[in-house]
């Protein structure tokens, strides 16, 4: 494997950090309501219905969702028991209103114009089961020396998702470019994150998209292939996660960070 390797940063205090990163991340997934609770995904069509294992009856509506229900099916939203009909506003793309029915929370989102109720269970099997990523050792080759090119403005990219038929939408900034085995450039959005696949997807690493974070100052950069990690949709099939822009699909492979832990 062919790299340039930062010297800027002693590769000990890359490793401390690659730990540290490690046990914050399993803190992360561990929560009561985090990624690994999740147990169900539903797509609301239309006028009021009933969802499995649900209470009351749920509405898709123009920017958001009815809910009816009464005191003694034990709904709470806003801290405020429901009784009645009340509405959840919601906001594309965006984290969904947690929704609370005793010890699990039900997210009322929106994604492509969709409404669906996403159910976060403390008991989830996958949250009761989990004892962390597994990961590749950390590996200095893959600390690297790479450049961030900005935009001159930024421009929206969209891109599918691991739902048929669901778009995401984000703002690009720039590019980051590097040598791994010869040339190589992602493409990097605002929140300062590139998603990516390489030679490694769908064999030892999850199959949809890794995410590495990019420094986004101008110029000089290192970018740390150990830290790239999963997606939410690497661990349930109750998430919406955009697949990575055409241009970020590496053919060289990426042995860094976090592996398939399905």
């Amino acid at each position: 494997m062919t790299t340039t390797t930062t010297t800027s940063t002693t590769i000990e205090t890359r490793r401390e950090q690659w730990r540290a990163w490690r046990e914050q991340r399993t803190a992360e997934l561990s929560r009561p309501h985090g990624w690994l609770s999740l147990t169900g995904l539903h797509w609301l069509t239309g006028g009021p219905e009933t969802v499995a294992d649900l209470p009351g009856t749920w509405a898709s509506v123009d920017g958001g969702v009815e809910l009816t229900a009464s005191t003694a099916d034990g709904v709470v939203l806003d801290g405020a028991p429901v009784d009645g009909t009340v509405r959840v506003d919601t906001v594309e793309g965006a984290p969904g209103v947690l929704v609370e029915l005793g010890d699990r929370r039900v997210e009322v989102m929106q994604r492509s114009g969709l409404h669906a109720l996403r159910v976060r269970d403390p008991q989830a099997p996958a949250r009761a089961a989990f004892t962390g990523v597994p990961v590749f050792d950390f590996d200095e080759r893959y600390v690297l020396d790479a450049e961030f090119v900005p935009y001159a403005q930024s421009r929206e990219v969209v891109v599918g998702a691991v739902v048929e038929g669901l778009r995401h939408h984000h703002d690009a900034v720039g590019t980051v470019r590097f040598d791994l085995d010869g040339p190589q450039e992602l493409v990097v959005f605002a929140d300062g994150k590139a998603l990516f696949t390489d030679a490694t997807s769908g064999v030892t690493t999850t199959g949809t998209t890794r995410s590495v974070p990019v420094p986004t100052d101008p110029g000089p950069v290192v970018l740390d292939l150990n830290l790239a990690q999963n997606l939410p949709c690497a661990f349930t099939d109750h998430a919406t996660c955009p697949l990575p822009p055409a241009e970020n699909r590496l053919t060289v492979a990426v042995a860094a960070g976090e592996k398939d832990p399905r």
